[in-house]
């Protein structure tokens, strides 16, 4: 008898058949005399559509909302099938008497792996592989520990919690609102509240009121200063006469230094990377977007082998690692840009180890992101793959390194009973900073101060009045908005609620990039450069919107219930029942609000305008020619009967632009191979597309 293996990729699955040793290969398996390894492609199954429970919900009408069914179901993709059906069989097999989920270590690897063994049917026992790591050690260490499926059934029930809370606010909310404003609104429980802070933002830019205003800058000689009030440290002047007066008043005038306040300060390390973190560095650095840092940062860690897992919330390490932090810097030392600094850290008596680099206490799932102990092979990455790993390979050495230490001086030059401040800054110790530059240098003037004492005589010998004006918030970056939803709980007065978002925020560091992604997809915000703004559909929409839907409170008590149900004290229909109250609530208020905004009309293409008369190709069907109109690929003899057509939006789940050279190529080689797609969980996966059925024109993905 042997173990069917689930992993949920294929490039995962031939990485376990490696370590495993199987070599042989069957139609979407590989396997020896003991497994059976077969994969996902990402989700396979996924909740069933609205029109599955009724075919009366394929049109929107308000009589129906809301669509609250007594048991959600699941379905098969269309379009990975083929691979379920794989599965089905291996399942069923009478050579497989138990299965190991080896999918992703989180919620949502969880939930992928329950949905195959519900839909297939499946009785049979199954242990869970929880790794952190894709290197060759980890994984063989991963199934020597092999843990019983059943200690993540409450995982599962609060990641299935989370997906059918989901689609019952999506569903219905945005029906509703597309159905009361007649255009096609998108709404969600993490992608509203995050758009209605962008809105906010921008609202506050809009509204902010530009004012000039004067500052009095004295020139002593050795040194310059500023004048500030010293009841409230206030440096600016509303009305110039008044900025002139003082400078007149003091210009050529001796006076003396009245006081010099220095002050020793002390800066550990930061701490080491979770996935918001390393996604805020890259954007602030390299104006790498969420969505790009987590593609390379995946890549890193699955195809490379050279991270731990990214998908982490987790700033610290479990006591476990203690042991092979030294071989990782060992590795490290063999790369020439780390060698010297980690020869220093492991010349040491013993590495200096405290709560901010382990502590158990603040690991849920997985730890920190870390270099692997496999050989940091750096000439083999690309440049961005580089920086990245860069980043993540100096922050973990930079922990065991001492503080940053330096020192502030402040003078206070009196001149006419009127006072200015010069500031300075001196490096003591750079510690840490050797190895991790900030990406943001301290703003503060670090101008070198010259050798002076209090009561010293000192004279105004040039003093000016610089013209300035008020600054208006800025725009989000993708690194400013990520702090926004990692901290969301700034926003909200509840104390319990802001301890719960706290820990989880809006959305969950995986999901962050694509939340940001679907907004920018749903035409809600644009990306100019690094900033995020929102357009008048994103601000029409959080107009119209009530309250609850917009705020992050509503996530607040989502998470504080799915991390009850997690930790086993709520069940979950207590959980959903709460929700099927406030999807009841949404559909009420928008049938009962007037309403307030007319949102402008979409521009379509007409008839005309979309239709091109280029042929694409040849008709499997019938051999008429393939044309193009605003929704698909249609064949010329439609009127007479041939059903055949691509519709455009058939892959677009997975991030599949089917457009004219795409159709050009499926018609003349049945198929389009090396197609990346976008799974739900942000990932990349590179697969090829063929006709599921011919002479109907759907698609199919396949693995390749």
């Amino acid at each position: 008898m042997k173990k069917l293996i689930i992993a949920e990729k294929p490039s995962v699955a031939r990485d376990i058949a490696r370590v495993l040793k199987c070599s042989s290969k069957g139609k979407g398996y590989l396997y020896n005399d003991t497994y059976i390894i077969s994969w996902a492609v990402g989700h396979l199954v996924t909740l069933c559509d609205a029109e599955d429970y009724d075919p009366k919900y394929k049109r929107w009408k308000n009589e129906d909302l809301p669509i609250i069914p007594d048991k959600l179901k699941i379905k098969a993709i269309e379009q990975t099938r083929d691979q379920l059906v794989v599965l089905h069989s291996l399942i069923k097999s009478d050579d497989v008497d138990s299965l190991i989920c080896a999918t992703d270590s989180g919620r949502e690897g969880e939930l992928i792996f329950r949905y195959i063994y519900e839909i297939t049917n499946c009785d049979k026992p199954f242990k869970r592989l929880w790794i952190s790591s894709m290197t060759d050690a980890a994984i063989k260490d991963g199934f020597a520990k092999l843990k019983d499926g059943s200690e993540y059934d409450l995982l599962y029930k609060s990641a299935r919690c989370r997906s059918e809370a989901d689609w019952l606010v999506g569903i219905n909310a945005s029906r509703a609102f597309t159905i009361k404003y007649n255009t096609l609104l998108s709404i969600g429980r993490v992608q509203t509240p995050t758009l209605a802070m962008i809105v906010q933002r921008q609202k506050e830019i809009d509204e902010f009121e530009v004012k000039p205003y004067w500052e009095i800058e004295a020139d002593f000689g050795s040194y310059k200063g500023t004048w500030f009030n010293k009841t409230d440290n206030e440096t600016k002047f509303f009305e110039k006469e008044k900025a002139q007066e003082i400078a007149d008043k003091v210009k050529k005038k001796k006076g003396i230094v009245s006081s010099i306040d220095k002050e020793e300060k002390k800066q550990p390390a930061p701490l080491l990377y979770d996935l918001t973190e390393l996604q805020r560095e890259c954007n602030k650095k390299y104006g790498f977007s969420a969505q790009k840092t987590l593609s390379i940062a995946q890549d890193l860690y699955e195809k490379r082998k050279m991270i731990t897992y990214p998908r982490t919330d987790s700033r610290y390490l479990s006591d476990d690692m203690i042991p092979k932090m030294k071989i990782v810097l060992g590795k490290l030392k063999e790369v020439n840009e780390y060698s010297g600094h980690c020869e220093y850290v492991l010349g040491l008596e013993k590495l200096p180890i405290t709560k901010r680099i382990v502590d158990n206490s603040k690991i849920s799932d997985h730890h920190a992101i870390i270099p692997t102990e496999s050989r940091a092979n750096v000439n083999a990455l690309s440049a961005d793959e580089m920086k990245v790993y860069d980043l993540i390979a100096r922050r973990f050495i930079a922990v065991f390194y001492p503080n940053y230490i330096y020192s502030t001086t402040k003078i206070t030059s009196t001149v006419e009973n009127e006072n200015f401040m010069t500031k300075g800054t001196t490096v003591i110790q750079k510690g840490w900073t050797e190895v991790d530059k900030p990406v943001e240098k301290d703003k503060e003037k670090t101008e070198i101060l010259p050798d002076v004492a209090v009561n010293d005589e000192v004279t105004a010998e040039k003093v000016s009045v610089a013209s300035k004006k008020t600054k208006p918030p800025q725009a989000y970056t993708e690194a400013a908005l990520l702090s926004s939803m990692e901290n969301a709980g700034r926003f909200v007065e509840d104390e319990v609620l802001k301890e719960q978002l706290k820990e989880s925020g809006l959305g969950t560091p995986a999901t962050r990039a694509a939340i940001i992604e679907k907004l920018l997809n749903v035409g809600y915000i644009t990306r100019k450069g690094k900033k995020l703004t929102p357009t008048e559909k994103g601000k029409n929409l959080i107009a119209v919107v009530p309250p609850e839907l917009k705020s992050p409170v509503t996530t607040g008590k989502w998470e504080k219930g799915l991390s009850s149900i997690s930790k086993g004290n709520m069940e979950p229909e207590k959980f959903m029942g709460s929700i099927v109250r406030y999807v009841n609530y949404i559909v009420r208020q928008s049938v009962s609000t007037p309403r307030a905004i007319e949102f402008p009309k979409e521009e379509r293409k007409g008839r005309k305008s979309s239709v091109k008369k280029e042929s694409m190709g040849v008709c499997p069907n019938c051999s008429g020619e393939i044309y193009e109109n605003s929704k698909g690929y249609y064949c010329s003899n439609w009127q007479d009967g041939c059903k055949f057509t691509i519709w455009k939006n058939s892959l677009e789940s997975v991030g599949i632009n089917i457009d004219n050279e795409f159709v050009k190529k499926i018609l003349k080689d049945k198929k389009c191979e090396n197609i990346e797609i976008t799974l739900q969980t942000g990932e990349k996966q590179t697969v090829c597309v063929e006709f599921l059925d011919e002479k109907k024109g759907n698609v199919k993905i396949i693995d390749q």
